[in-house]
C-alpha cells in the first residue's frame, strides 16, 4: 500500500497539501480572533474558498503550476496576517478598504511590531520552507516534475462545484448580520473578505432638504431649554481644545502604590468641571477623526477615516462659527499636516491657520514628531502673540508623546515604575502618560504666567484609547484588573475624560450626564452664547440636557451606542446583540432598548446623508 506522506502529498497532490496548509493558518486566525476559537465548521467555512482557488489554478494553469499555488498560498497568508494584526488594535476585521491607511504604516511601524507576538510569524513558515527547497536545484526540480501532474478533470468540477456552493451557503443567510466580527465568523474570514469587494451596497441617502436640526433632535429626544444654563458664562473668552493622545479616564486621579500617575490633570479634574461617563467617537482614522468630530459635531463616516472622505467638504465646524464671531482660529500638531491627510480637512474645516512640522521642526522628536514639551512651548508662544493682538482666538492643540506604542526614551521618564509594570504593555503606557502629563503642566503654568489661561476657555479630553483590549496578554490584564479592582471590559476601553476650566466659571463639580466627542461643539457654542439656530449638529450641550444616546462606529462592531446605563454592542441584529453596564460592574439590566438601538442607526445615516452631499471645497476652487 502507498502512503500519502507529507513529501507525496507535495509532490503529487498539491491541491490537498496547500488545502491542509491554509487550514492550518486558519486555525491560528479564528483562535486569536473569535471568541469560540476554531471548530470543525471553520473548515466548512474556510476551505471550500481555498479549494476554488486551486481548482482555478488545476483548470488554468498548464506551466508553472507550483509557482501559481505558492502565489495563491501567499497572497491568502497576507489576508489571514493582515486580518490578525489589524483586529489586534482596532478589535475589527480589516478589509480591502483599509489599503487606503497604507501610506500611514510607515509612520506608525512600531506600533505595528508591537502588537506581533511571536507565534504569529509560524504563518509564514511553510513559505520559508518552500523557498529554501526552490533554491535547492535538484530538490526544485523533481518537486516540480511531481507537481505538475494534472488533477482529474471530474474531481476539479466535482470539487469547485463543491465549493462553491458551500461559499454560497455561507455568505447569503449571513449578509444582513451588523456586526462585522459576528459576520466574519458565519461566512468565513475568506469569504467574508471577497464579499466585501464584490458586495455593492447602496446607501439610502436622506434628502438633506429633510436634514434639519428640528429632525435631529426629535431622534434624540432633545428639548430645547427655554433659558439654558450657563449660556454666555464664558462670551468672549479665548477658547484652548487641549487634545491628549491616548488618554484614558481610568488614569484619573489613579496612584499606583501610592504614586500619583497624573497630577496635574487631577488637579485640574478636582478644581473644574469633570465628565466621567465622556466617551470616544472615533474610528480608522484616530486621532485625526477626534479632531474631525470634536470640530463638525458630526459622526466619522461608515467606512474609511474623516479625512479621507470627508475632507473635501465645505464642512460646518467650530473654526468657521467661531470665526464668524471675531475668533482668529488655529490648529496646532507636530507632525507633517500631510498625515492623514490634514491639509485637507483643516481647509474643509475653515481653520485660518495650521501648525505642523514646519512650526516645531524636529528637534526633540518622538516616534513621529516634536515631544509635548516642545508642542506646548512653541504653542505657548504663538497663542501669547494671538492673545497680545486683543481679538479672541480658538486654539485646537493635539499632544502626540504619549503615542502607540508608548515606548517612550529614558531621558523622558518622568516616574520609576514599580517593578511589576516593567517591561509592560500597560507600564510604558503609564508611563508615557505620566510623562504627557508633566509636559501638560508646565503648559498650564506657562499659560498662566503669560495671563492667558485665565482669559479662557479651557477644553481637555483623550482622543482614543490607549490599551484596546484586544492587544493586552495575559500579564498586562492581570496589571488592568488590578488596577480597576474588576476585569478590564469595553466600557472602560473606550471611556475618556472631559474636563471644562474657566476662571469665574467653573468649580470642582463632576458631571454624571453621558456624553461623546460629538457634544463638544454645542457645549462650547452655549457657554460662549453663540446661536446653533442655522448650524446642523449630532451633539448636544451636555449642561442643558440629561439624556443622550451616542452611536459607535469601528472599535465596536457596526450598530452599538451608549446611552443610559449600558454600552450596547450589536449581533446579528438587537435581539443577539450584548449590553455592559458603564459601572463597570457586570450588572446588565438591558435598559438599552431596540427603539435607541434604531435611533442610534437612523442618527448614523442623517449624518451619512448630509456630510455625504455637502458641497466640495475643491470644486468650488476650481470654478474660481
Amino acid at each position: 500500500m502507498t502512503f500519502l506522506t507529507p513529501k507525496r502529498l507535495l509532490g503529487t497532490r498539491p491541491i490537498l497539501f496547500f488545502s491542509f496548509i491554509m487550514l492550518l493558518k486558519s486555525y491560528l486566525a479564528w483562535m486569536v480572533i473569535f471568541e469560540d476559537g476554531f471548530s470543525w465548521t471553520t473548515i466548512l467555512k474556510e476551505i471550500p474558498f481555498v479549494l476554488i482557488v486551486y481548482c482555478l489554478i488545476e483548470w488554468f494553469a498548464s506551466k508553472r503550476k507550483l509557482l501559481c499555488y505558492l502565489i495563491a498560498n501567499l497572497v491568502m497568508t497576507l489576508i489571514l496576517f493582515a486580518v490578525i494584526m489589524y483586529y489586534k488594535y482596532y478589535g475589527v476585521i480589516v478589509t480591502y478598504l483599509a489599503l487606503q491607511q497604507v501610506n500611514q504604516v510607515t509612520a506608525v511601524k512600531n506600533s505595528v511590531f508591537s502588537l506581533m507576538d511571536p507565534y504569529y510569524l509560524l504563518i509564514f513558515l511553510d513559505i520559508i520552507i518552500m523557498a529554501v527547497i526552490l533554491f535547492r536545484p535538484k530538490k526544485a526540480l523533481n518537486w516540480k516534475k511531481e507537481g505538475s501532474k494534472k488533477e482529474s478533470k471530474r474531481l476539479v468540477v466535482a470539487l469547485f462545484s463543491v465549493s462553491v456552493a458551500l461559499c454560497l451557503f455561507n455568505i447569503l443567510p449571513n449578509r444582513a448580520s451588523m456586526n462585522e466580527i459576528v459576520k466574519a465568523e458565519q461566512m468565513g474570514i475568506l469569504n467574508y473578505e471577497a464579499y466585501m469587494i464584490f458586495s455593492k451596497k447602496e446607501v439610502d441617502y436622506v434628502d438633506p432638504n429633510q436634514i434639519t436640526q428640528d429632525k435631529i433632535d426629535s431622534v434624540k429626544k432633545i428639548e430645547r431649554p427655554a433659558e439654558p444654563q450657563l449660556w454666555q458664562k464664558a462670551a468672549g473668552k479665548n477658547v484652548i481644545i487641549l487634545q491628549m493622545e491616548s488618554f484614558q479616564n481610568f488614569l484619573v486621579n489613579l496612584k499606583i502604590d501610592g504614586q500619583e500617575i497624573t497630577p496635574n490633570i487631577n488637579k485640574l479634574v478636582n478644581e473644574n468641571y469633570y465628565f466621567k461617563h465622556f466617551y470616544q467617537q472615533v474610528g480608522q482614522g484616530n486621532t485625526s477623526d477626534a479632531e474631525f468630530v470634536v470640530n463638525t459635531s458630526f459622526y466619522i463616516p461608515p467606512r474609511g477615516a474623516a479625512t479621507m472622505e470627508y475632507a473635501d467638504k465645505e464642512l460646518p465646524s467650530l473654526p468657521k462659527l467661531l470665526s464668524a464671531h471675531g475668533y482668529d482660529t488655529t490648529t496646532f500638531h507636530t507632525n507633517v499636516v500631510e498625515f492623514w491627510n490634514r491639509g485637507e480637512l483643516y481647509k474643509g474645516l475653515g481653520f485660518d491657520r495650521y501648525y505642523d512640522q514646519k512650526f516645531f521642526g524636529t528637534d526633540d522628536t518622538i516616534f513621529f514628531g516634536s515631544s509635548d514639551e516642545r508642542l506646548y512651548a512653541k504653542t505657548a508662544e504663538e497663542l501669547d502673540r494671538m492673545h497680545k493682538s486683543g481679538k479672541p482666538f480658538y486654539s485646537h492643540v493635539i499632544s502626540m508623546t504619549a503615542h502607540h506604542p508608548f515606548t517612550i526614551p529614558e531621558n523622558k521618564y518622568k516616574m520609576t515604575l514599580p517593578e511589576r509594570y516593567e517591561d509592560t504593555f500597560v507600564g510604558d503606557y503609564i508611563r508615557s502618560q505620566n510623562y504627557a502629563d508633566y509636559a501638560l503642566g508646565v503648559f498650564i503654568e506657562d499659560l498662566k504666567a503669560r495671563g492667558i489661561w485665565d482669559d479662557s476657555l479651557i477644553l481637555l479630553y483623550g482622543d482614543h484609547l490607549g490599551l484596546p483590549i484586544y492587544s493586552l496578554d495575559r500579564e498586562d490584564k492581570e496589571l488592568m484588573a488590578e488596577i480597576y479592582g474588576r476585569e478590564y471590559g469595553y466600557t472602560d476601553m473606550i471611556n475618556i475624560p472631559l474636563v471644562v476650566a474657566s476662571a469665574g466659571l467653573t468649580e470642582p463639580k463632576v458631571f454624571d450626564q453621558l456624553g461623546g466627542q460629538v457634544d463638544l461643539l454645542p457645549t462650547i457654542a452655549n457657554l460662549l452664547g453663540i446661536s446653533l439656530e442655522d448650524h446642523i449638529h449630532f451633539g448636544q450641550d451636555l449642561f442643558n440636557q440629561t439624556y443622550n444616546v451616542l452611536p459607535q462606529r469601528y472599535y465596536l462592531p457596526s450598530g452599538s451606542f451608549l446611552s443610559s446605563k449600558e454600552l450596547f454592542m450589536s449581533g446579528s441584529g438587537f435581539e443577539d446583540g450584548k449590553h455592559y453596564s458603564l459601572a463597570g460592574d457586570g450588572v446588565t439590566e438591558q435598559e438599552a432598548t431596540e427603539d435607541e438601538y434604531q435611533r442610534a442607526l437612523e442618527l448614523l445615516n442623517l449624518s451619512d446623508s448630509y456630510v455625504s452631499q455637502l458641497p466640495s471645497w475643491k470644486k468650488e476652487e476650481k470654478e474660481e
